[in-house]
């Protein structure tokens, strides 16, 4: 590593620290020519998959474009900057282990709605609106009566059973 001050290329580790979610590391190198310290960090270079998007032409993954959806289906929204940053975390963590260099637009955003579904069901319905491009009414209704019978169902399912499965004696 080439010391900024001096421009010498031979620096030394004095510490090195995990930082963040244990996926960076944090150096202090020292340079062995003026003496000066300096941090650096290091990351894992990881190449995330390009896009296919509905037309058929091909871009890089955009972070960008990934938090700017979330952000404005959750807009006026009580989630919080961390929930939603976990959101995107998973939906990247999804693309990276596809383990594919191209990946469908479409999957994509079946993985934001599904995130969102978690997160928010007012920033969902508003996400799929536009994802979907739903022409009328009749396909906000379709979408809001799926999302409340997956919440229904789901509610049903989380709940413990009040009565005891196992079958009486009558030795009692």
């Amino acid at each position: 590593m080439r010391c900024p001050f001096c421009g010498a290329i031979d620096t030394r580790v004095v510490d090195s620290r995990l930082v963040g979610d244990s996926d960076q590391v944090r150096r202090r190198r020292e340079c062995t020519e003026c003496e000066e310290r300096f941090t650096t960090y290091e990351t894992a270079e990881l190449n995330l998959p390009r896009i296919i998007k509905s037309r058929g032409n091909r871009e890089p993954f955009s972070d960008h474009k990934l938090q700017a959806g979330f952000q404005k289906s959750l807009e006026k929204r009580p989630v919080s900057v961390e929930a939603i940053d976990e959101a995107v975390a998973r939906v990247k963590h999804r693309c990276l282990v596809a383990g594919e260099r191209e990946i469908d637009a479409r999957r994509v955003g079946e993985w934001v709605m599904e995130e969102l579904k978690q997160l928010d069901q007012v920033a969902y319905i508003r996400f799929a609106s536009v994802y979907r491009q739903f022409a009328d009414a009749a396909a906000f209704r379709e979408a809001l009566d799926r999302l409340e019978s997956t919440s229904a169902a789901e509610e049903v399912s989380n709940q413990l059973s009040l009565l005891d499965d196992t079958e009486p004696d009558g030795d009692a």
